[in-house]
């Protein structure tokens, strides 16, 4: 199934999409949990009835997606963590700047305030002249688990999304964690949907592609992860307690912005795609001055 948060005359719920039309899962279960994490985390039974309900309902039940605003399908994650130099292609051209290349798994957080909408617009930071892209494949946790072997791995996800990890590079560099560089307000467009690990059949063969303002930067396969998605989720599940809805991005492939000599600037518009779980698409405005910070100016 495909997970989705939507809002349709300003009520936000969440829902199934089907052939183009969204279907609130109120709709479907009277006892419907309020959250896709609540899905998540009801496990196997509970997408077995969502699932037999959704069987009943005519073809043309719900909204057309057209007609709804997708919000990110998890705003509530308690982590967004990222891994770093996961791709050949991507570490051969990091080294090629002198960036080093890790030995081992490079992780960092994503803070999760940075999450924002698969197609909502996304802020060119005031204090960073140098805001890049990266394609990624994301993955979503689905159990409460602890020391995962590789083996059981795929045991724990719930499914898959596709992810924009953009980035203000000179803040990334500026610290070794790259933690302030990776969590910019809306640097973390996720979506469109959760797609349930059941319709993914090797999630390690999947074309992923980025696009700006049409022009194709970025291809390759899942398939050319260096640490794969297993290993990832047993090397994290050493350190922590991996809970449902918990967030991963598993890394980037070659021709990021900052290789190209192109950053990201207002009014480009970025899309990316994976096959099997939709794309997302966000254009760069300049970040607006809020009530927040009235004052706020580049440091």
């Amino acid at each position: 199934m495909k997970l989705a948060r939507f809002t349709q005359d300003d009520h936000t719920t969440i829902g199934l999409v089907r052939n183009g039309r969204v279907l609130a899962l109120s709709q479907l279960l009277p006892d419907a949990p309020a959250t896709v994490i609540d899905v998540l985390a009801g496990g196997a039974a509970l997408r077995q009835r969502i699932n037999a309900a959704l069987a009943q309902q005519p073809d043309g039940a719900g909204h057309a997606l057209s007609d709804v605003k997708l919000e990110a399908p998890i705003a509530d994650a308690q982590k967004y963590m990222a891994i770093g130099m996961n791709y050949q292609d991507h570490a051969d051209e990091a080294a090629r700047a002198g960036v080093p290349v890790p030995k081992n798994q490079l992780w960092f957080n994503k803070q999760v305030s940075c999450i924002t909408g698969p197609y909502a617009p996304v802020y060119k930071p005031r204090v960073s002249d140098k805001m890049d892209y990266e394609a990624e494949m994301g993955v979503v946790i689905g159990k409460r688990c602890r020391y995962v072997s590789e083996a059981d791995a795929r045991s724990v996800v719930a499914g898959y999304f596709v992810a924009n990890d953009l980035t203000a590079r000179d803040w990334q560099f500026a610290s070794p964690t790259y933690t302030l560089g990776k969590s910019f307000d809306t640097h973390g467009p996720i979506g469109p949907w959760i797609t349930t690990h059941d319709e993914i059949a090797d999630p390690h063969d999947l074309m992923m592609r980025l696009w700006v303002n049409g022009e194709l930067r970025q291809a390759q396969s899942t398939g050319q992860m260096i640490h794969n998605i297993w290993q990832q989720i047993h090397h994290l599940s050493q350190v922590m307690t991996l809970e449902p809805g918990d967030l991963i991005a598993t890394g980037t492939c070659a021709n990021v912005g900052i290789a190209l000599g192109k950053f990201l600037q207002p009014g480009d518009v970025v899309k990316v795609e994976i096959d099997g779980l939709g794309h997302i698409e966000n254009r760069v405005i300049e970040e607006p001055v809020d009530d927040y910070a009235p004052d706020a100016s580049p440091l």
